[in-house]
């Protein structure tokens, strides 16, 4: 079984805590990416990563001196937004650590996919910019199935935790033989289950933060969840799409 989820525009470089343990898998890929990114000027790369100025400027000058092989933090601890504050992963146990480290992809606009303990650089790219490279459209047609291979090489049962931005460049490429589970945290509306983005984050980072703490290697355990208030839902749920509401609407 392999996890997915999305990274976090907030980053940190934290390279006391622990050693990355390798380079991104596809790492020259991201090095011709980041060769892109430079080639551009700031006022093209302000639009791309559409920001304020502040941002842009900081973004700019970590691109002017990004190394992606050097002074890396391991990527779990790296990403700094509200679903890594959930998951909490400074005060993972030994355990959980190791759960993670086998189980656990990050994806990413400018690395791909991502080990937890993979060394990056702190950047700027999500997956769904509109960066043409190569003569592809975007980053959808750069990444291509290369992620979705990579993650069938390693599992038949994939657990999608990720936003439908980054979810989109694995979900479309899995062969049949992968089964692919997302998990949905809503409220009902008018009868429809409504996710909301905030509330969506903290529950994934949570539903890891558990999944690592019962070592799940199982879908079929992923309805025991509870956190944040959340509740399975049977009547909303399918097998390949689990749909968690808050308790108070059941």
């Amino acid at each position: 079984m392999r996890i997915i989820i999305s990274p976090a525009k907030k980053m940190k470089v934290d390279t006391d805590s622990f050693p990355p343990e390798g380079f991104p898998l596809f790492l020259e890929q991201a090095e011709h990416l980041a060769a892109v990114l430079r080639s551009m000027t700031p006022r093209a790369l302000q639009n791309l990563w559409r920001c304020g100025d502040t941002i842009a400027q900081q973004n700019v000058e970590r691109l002017e001196k990004m190394d992606l092989r050097r002074n890396l933090t391991p990527a779990l601890l790296s990403y700094q937004g509200i679903q890594y504050q959930y998951m909490a992963p400074g005060v993972f146990d030994r355990e959980q650590f190791s759960y993670v480290r086998e189980h656990l992809r990050i994806l990413s606009g400018l690395y791909g996919l991502l080990r937890p303990f993979d060394g990056v650089a702190p950047y700027r790219l999500e997956m769904g910019a509109r960066l043409s490279v190569d003569g592809g459209r975007d980053l959808y047609d750069f990444w291509g199935d290369r992620l979705a291979r990579t993650l069938a090489e390693e599992t038949d049962v994939v657990i999608n935790l990720a936003s439908q931005e980054y979810g989109r460049g694995v979900a479309p490429h899995l062969p049949p033989c992968v089964q692919l589970v997302t998990c949905v945290f809503g409220e009902l509306q008018n009868g429809k289950v409504v996710e909301k983005g905030t509330l969506c984050k903290m529950a994934r980072g949570e539903m890891v933060r558990w999944l690592a703490s019962q070592g799940t290697t199982r879908p079929e355990d992923l309805p025991a969840f509870q956190g944040l208030g959340y509740k399975f839902s049977p009547a909303y749920s399918t097998p390949d799409r689990l749909v968690f509401l808050k308790k108070a609407e059941l």
